[in-house]
């Protein structure tokens, strides 16, 4: 059972650091010029933005429910 769960644990580690690699930066997009801010603050997200903002939060997720399950089976 041990097994099975690092191999998992490895795919979801491998899939977290990927999203968190691939996503934009946070100044994506932003020109100091021509009311860039302003339009900071009323952008929506949209796709491959909003897709990797929900794949990070359930790798997240699943990272963290797969270390506690490999203490817990340490033991």
């Amino acid at each position: 059972m041990e097994t099975v769960v690092r191999v998992f644990h490895w795919i979801v580690t491998i899939g977290l650091i990927a999203v968190v690699v691939l996503q934009p930066g946070r100044s994506a997009g932003l020109s100091f010029m021509g009311g860039g801010l302003e339009g900071m603050s009323s952008r929506k997200k949209k796709g491959l933005e909003s897709l990797f903002s929900k794949l990070t939060v359930y790798f997240a997720i699943a990272f963290m429910v797969t270390s506690l399950a490999l203490a817990f089976l340490r033991r």
